[in-house]
């Protein structure tokens, strides 16, 4: 069983709990996200599978996913990315920020970005694809009503976009 930080919204830690008592009781928590840039400034996103059990078939970032208890942001990030695309590539430090959310737990999300132009060796079992895309490129996909994992929304209209 996979255990988090509990944290509260100053990203301190008061606890932890496993990953489905977190939603059961809405607790703050930590979430890592790695955004993937090529040379020429496109953004990789994630096709997420449709057996994930949030969003799939959703585009979300690069990698992401859960702090482990005791875990450091940047190892968790790196775990991620490397579990889901396959790869390593040096992570520099993006934003943190609250995320929030009526009748979901409240997350610290933290994220990075790297250049990287390829190419990946996904994981299957949780990513459909993942394809480079134009800055207005995902302006024109989020107007027409593509599928967009909320947090990957958050951080692109507060810091990309």
């Amino acid at each position: 069983m996979e255990m988090v930080d509990i944290v509260d919204d100053n990203d301190n830690v008061i606890g932890k709990a496993s990953r489905d008592e977190v939603y059961e009781k809405l607790l703050t928590h930590r979430i890592v996200h790695v955004i993937v840039f090529d040379k020429e400034n496109k953004m990789a996103l994630q096709l997420r599978g449709i057996n994930v059990s949030f969003c799939p078939g959703h585009w979300s970032t690069s990698a992401g996913g859960h702090v482990r208890s005791g875990e450091t942001y940047e190892d968790a990030a790196t775990r991620e990315y490397a579990e889901e695309l396959g790869v390593k590539s040096r992570l520099e430090f993006f934003s943190k920020d609250l995320y929030k959310v009526a009748g979901r737990p409240n997350k610290i999300l933290v994220t990075f970005k790297t250049t990287f132009g390829g190419p990946f060796d996904i994981d299957l079992d949780v990513v459909e694809k993942i394809e480079y895309f134009a800055l207005d490129e995902i302006r024109n996909m989020i107007r027409k009503g593509e599928k967009f994992h909320p947090e990957l929304l958050f951080l692109l209209e507060n810091h990309i976009l």
